[in-house]
């Protein structure tokens, strides 16, 4: 019996759509909300980014928190790089308290590429130990061994990077994190689809479910800060090409036709289960490219 709404979707056979919103730097949610409410009822489930890229930001449960009482489906991203096991069983107890049942598992961007340099990194865990923390308290213990009064039961997914250039590495990793009880995937940024295609074979003999990542690029300097800064993203030189050919005011634009463009050949090829669309601070937008490319409608 799923969890969740978004659990018991990934087991309809529909195409999914998951988006993600990015909370603040400060105590001002005002725009958070705006998103949230946007979005809430337009897609199938809602990532809030936990101190993404290692920038100290309002937490994700939090904005879980928020998705819950606005009425969409949150998906809370957990990364070991700041708490030890300690904290990360007792912010999922919060969690599930809570009605949040859906988890994604990440190791964590290095403390290297945020905006606070000097913090200590604890990773304590990785993703692939987290996903095997969840499923022990699953069965009623915590990871000492102590039994639980109440036991959760979480949707869990984990994040994959078809687009390495070593993929052999991510097939392991994959791998692992299957084993450990991972239920789907969304990929990091997919920019080219024979990589996606590629990890597909090797990826549909298993039974989870695979997202593949579509970033909305707004510009050429946001691909190549992104290709310079941010691990696990790597943007071909051809699309950086096509955004610095369009006209100023019209580069987020052209960053929307080619998100709508992979998103469409991607359903229409049935090469994986659904898309999780990144909009980096342009979460206005993902209603557009949910029209354009055929996929608006209220999914709850």
């Amino acid at each position: 019996m799923a969890n969740s709404l978004f659990e018991e979707k990934l087991y309809s056979g529909e195409f999914l759509v998951t988006t993600e919103v990015g909370p603040p730097k400060g105590a001002d949610i005002s725009e958070m909300v705006h998103h949230i409410d946007l979005l809430k009822d337009k897609v199938d489930a809602i990532n809030i980014t936990d101190h993404q890229s290692s920038v100290m930001r309002f937490p994700s449960l939090g904005g879980c928190l928020l998705v819950k009482e606005r009425g969409g489906e949150p998906i809370l991203q957990v990364t070991c790089r700041d708490r030890n096991r300690l904290a990360l069983q007792a912010d999922l107890l919060l969690a599930y308290s809570r009605g949040i049942n859906n988890v994604l598992c990440l190791t964590g961007d290095s403390v290297d590429v945020g905006d606070h340099k000097e913090a200590k990194p604890v990773f304590d865990s990785d993703s692939v130990q987290l996903l095997k923390i969840i499923r022990t308290m699953e069965s009623g213990t915590d990871i000492g061994g102590n039994e639980l009064k109440g036991t959760p039961k979480f949707c869990i997914g984990a994040s994959v990077h078809p687009e390495a250039d070593f993929i052999e590495p991510q097939l392991i990793k994959f791998d692992k994190k299957v084993a450990a009880g991972a239920q789907f995937f969304q990929t990091q940024g997919i920019f080219d689809l024979r990589s996606l295609r590629r990890f597909m074979q090797y990826a549909s003999q298993f039974d989870v479910k695979i997202l593949a990542g579509i970033i909305v690029l707004a510009s050429a300097g946001m691909a190549r800060y992104m290709n310079n800064n941010v691990p696990g993203i790597i943007v071909p030189q051809a699309t950086i090409d096509e955004l610095a050919s369009a006209e100023k005011d019209k580069r987020l634009q052209k960053g929307i036709e080619i998100a709508v463009g992979l998103i469409k050949t991607i359903k229409e090829e049935n090469l994986c289960h659904g898309v999780h669309i990144m909009a980096v601070g342009n979460e206005r937008i993902v209603p557009d490219i949910l029209e354009a490319a055929q996929l608006a409608g209220v999914r709850h």
